[in-house]
């Protein structure tokens, strides 16, 4: 296999490889970059929307043309450099979920309600996996495997993202527990659609 065979497949945690940890540092990088969103949403909300309504489109077409043997230079790549092992021979719902996730919180709620919303996605569920790759030792039951650890990562990263649009202690804390809880729901790529719009719509229903 090689020095860099072995070293990709190399175990560095309970339930890691070093290539498990390359995968969903690429994958996650996706969602961090969702954070970026609402930021440009300030200035250009329509073009925003569609923009990620176009996105979704043409993902989906893509995915469509990859599945039918003829994959779309560069785009099918990507899906298939950051597809998990359960999504191999599958159209890959990830990208959809976070880009229809995205764009449902922008239209459903005030800016700075899906500003949370978004972060919550962007970071919670973002850290809370690489951390579970990286430290997850203890599992929490009917969760589908994850951990106390990511979900601590999860809490911490969705606080310290709420705050800074918040700016008040208790209303970060709570979203940042209604957040963790909500990760921790085993629906899998659909967690991308349900963490911004149900973290959206409570921060929005806050006094």
């Amino acid at each position: 296999m090689g020095f860099l065979g072995e070293f990709r497949y190399r175990r560095i945690s309970q339930t890691a490889t070093v290539n498990d940890l390359l995968k969903e540092c690429f994958r996650k990088s996706i969602h961090f970059c969702s954070a970026l969103v609402p930021w440009f949403a300030v200035g250009h909300f329509d073009l925003t929307i569609i923009l990620l309504a176009a996105v979704v489109c043409f993902y989906s077409w893509s995915e469509y043309r990859r599945l039918g043997g003829s994959a779309v230079p560069v785009v099918s790549r990507i899906t298939i450099l950051a597809a998990r092992k359960r999504d191999e021979g599958r159209f890959v719902l990830g990208p959809v979920t976070m880009a229809v996730g995205v764009l449902f919180t922008l239209i459903l709620f005030p800016l700075d309600a899906a500003r949370v919303g978004i972060y919550a996605l962007a970071f919670g569920d973002g850290i809370a996996s690489l951390a579970g790759k990286l430290w997850g030792r203890t599992k929490i039951p009917l969760t589908g495997g994850k951990t106390l650890e990511g979900s601590l990562a999860c809490f911490l990263a969705v606080y310290l993202a709420s705050l800074t649009v918040m700016r008040n202690p208790l209303e970060a804390l709570a979203v940042a527990v209604l957040a963790v809880l909500v990760e921790l729901v085993p629906i899998r790529d659909y967690d991308n659609l349900f963490i911004p719009v149900v973290i959206a719509l409570f921060a929005n229903l806050l006094p």
